[in-house]
C-alpha cells in the first residue's frame, strides 16, 4: 500500500502483484485483435505553467508564455472540423502561478477570474464549431474539473509515475499524490479519462509497475479509465538524456496490457514510439492524431498521416478503426453530459459525423 494522504487520496498496491509485474515479458500478453485512433485538433490554450520539468519544452517563462485568443480557438477548430476532426484537444500547463501576471490580466480583461472558466469558453467554442472537447490541463481540484466537465466529453492526465523523480524538479515540484488526487476526481465526477505513464524520466522498474497498479485500482474504484498511454520521453531543447530503448518499452507495454483490465485500452503515440514493434505487447490504440495540427508538446515529431496508420495496422494484421474521444461503452452506459449527448445526437454535420463512427463496424 502506498498512499497519498496529504492530498485526500489512497491508492491500495499489493506487493505480491508487483512482483507478478516485473515477471512479465511480451511473450506473456496477447496482441490486440484491432487498432484504433480518433482524428483530432490541437489546441494548446495556454503555455504557462506553473512547474518546470526538465524534460517539458511546452512551457514557457512569465513574460513569453502566450494564451490564444477566443478567435484563435475558433480557426484552429473550424480547420479540424473541415478536415473531418471529431476532438478539439485542449493542453494548457497547470495552473499558472503568480509569476504569470501577464496571463492573469488578459484572462481579466477577457472576462474571465481562472484558466479553467477560460476552458470552458473555449470547449463551447470547440462545439460549436462541430468538435467534442477533450481536455488536458494537468492537476484539478474538485471544484476546477467540475466546472468543465460537462462540457467534454472525456478528460485527461498524465499520472507519469508515481516516484519521485530529479525530472520534476524545481520551485514547484509536480507531486504524484496530486496527479493521483486528479484522477480520483475524475472517477468522483464520472468523467471518462484518460491517463498514462511516462517512460524514462528517472523511474525504475518497481516505479513503473506501481504506476500502473495505481492507475489499475483507481479505476476499479470508479470504472472511468478509458486509456492508459505508454509514452516514451523523447529528446528535445531541454532533455538530452536519451530515450528508452525498445526492448524496455516492449517490456513496459507487456506489463500495461497484464496490469489493466480488457476494458481499458493501451495507447501507444506512433510519433513517439516505435509501435510497429509494440503491437505484439498488446497495444491497441493509437491516440489522437491531427491531420491539421501539429503535437505542440513535442513538436519536433510529426503526427504520422492516416496511410502510416494504416500500414501500422497492416504489419499487425488488424483492423484500423477510427473512434470518438469518448470510448463507446461511456455513451451506452449513460456517462455523458446533456451537452455532450445533445451534440452527439444532433440533427447536423457533426452529429451525423460522430454517429457514423458508432455505427461503423
Amino acid at each position: 500500500m502506498f498512499g497519498a494522504s496529504e492530498y485526500g487520496v489512497e491508492v491500495s498496491v499489493d506487493e505480491a502483484d508487483v512482483e507478478r509485474l516485473l515477471a512479465v515479458r511480451p511473450r506473456d500478453v496477447e496482441s490486440a485483435p484491432a487498432l484504433s485512433y480518433a482524428r483530432n485538433v490541437f489546441v494548446p490554450l495556454t503555455t504557462a505553467c506553473r512547474y518546470t520539468c526538465t524534460y517539458c519544452t511546452y512551457y514557457d517563462p512569465p513574460g513569453e508564455a502566450e494564451l490564444l485568443a477566443p478567435e484563435a480557438v475558433r480557426e484552429i477548430c473550424e480547420r479540424g472540423a473541415d478536415a473531418g476532426c471529431t476532438e478539439a484537444l485542449f493542453t494548457f500547463g497547470d495552473d499558472p502561478d503568480d509569476r504569470y501576471d501577464r496571463i492573469h490580466s488578459q484572462l481579466e480583461a477577457w472576462g474571465h477570474d481562472s484558466i479553467h472558466s477560460y476552458l470552458r469558453a473555449a470547449c463551447e467554442i470547440a462545439l460549436d464549431c462541430g468538435l467534442l472537447p477533450h481536455s488536458n490541463p494537468g492537476d484539478q481540484t474538485r471544484e476546477q474539473m467540475a466546472l468543465v466537465a460537462d462540457v467534454n466529453a472525456s478528460m485527461g492526465v498524465m499520472l507519469e509515475t508515481t516516484a519521485d523523480v530529479r525530472a520534476h524538479s524545481g520551485t514547484r515540484r509536480k507531486e504524484p499524490g496530486q496527479r493521483l488526487r486528479t484522477i480520483a476526481t475524475a472517477g468522483e465526477l464520472a468523467v471518462p479519462f484518460t491517463t498514462g505513464i511516462l517512460v524514462g524520466v528517472g523511474e525504475d522498474w518497481r516505479d513503473r509497475a506501481e504506476s500502473l497498479l495505481a492507475i489499475r485500482d483507481l479505476h476499479d474504484r470508479y470504472g472511468h479509465v478509458q486509456e492508459v498511454i505508454v509514452q516514451p520521453v523523447v529528446e528535445n531543447d531541454r532533455w538530452q538524456r536519451g530515450s528508452p530503448d525498445v526492448e524496455t518499452l516492449r517490456q513496459v507495454t507487456a506489463m500495461a496490457s497484464a496490469a489493466l483490465p480488457d476494458d481499458v485500452s493501451v495507447q501507444s503515440p506512433p510519433n513517439l514510439a516505435p509501435v510497429r514493434e509494440l503491437l505484439d505487447c498488446g497495444v491497441d490504440d493509437l491516440g489522437g492524431v491531427s491531420p491539421v495540427t501539429d503535437d505542440h508538446i513535442n513538436p519536433g515529431y510529426a503526427w504520422p498521416e492516416l496511410r502510416e496508420l494504416e500500414e501500422i495496422a497492416a504489419v499487425g494484421d488488424v483492423p484500423l478503426d477510427e473512434r470518438l474521444p469518448v470510448h463507446e461503452r461511456y455513451l451506452a452506459e449513460g456517462w455523458l453530459s446533456p451537452r455532450i449527448e445533445e451534440a452527439i445526437d444532433g440533427d447536423d454535420d457533426a452529429g451525423r459525423r460522430y454517429r457514423a463512427l458508432l455505427a461503423a463496424p
